[in-house]
């Protein structure tokens, strides 16, 4: 499964959103309304998923879904 359907997938799942309605261009917060709590549970759940640990720092730059799928594809 490719990293781009991986993180769709989860997002879905966490935010229990129709996956149509998310892209690379889908900004977490403002655009799926994902709260500080739906992105730990989506950075757990990733790192268990694709084993990329992802970097407290890094996580303040990861703002659109393409951002996580880039971080996720450059680390795996």
């Amino acid at each position: 499964m490719a990293v781009y359907d991986k993180v769709v997938k989860l997002i879905q799942t966490q935010l229990k959103i129709d996956p149509k309605s998310v892209s690379m261009d889908s900004r977490l917060l403002e655009d799926l309304k994902a709260d500080s709590a739906n992105v730990m549970m989506l950075v757990m759940d990733l790192e268990q998923e694709t084993g990329v640990v992802m970097e407290d720092d890094a996580l303040m730059t990861l703002k659109t879904v393409g951002d996580v799928v880039r971080y996720i594809e450059a680390h795996s």
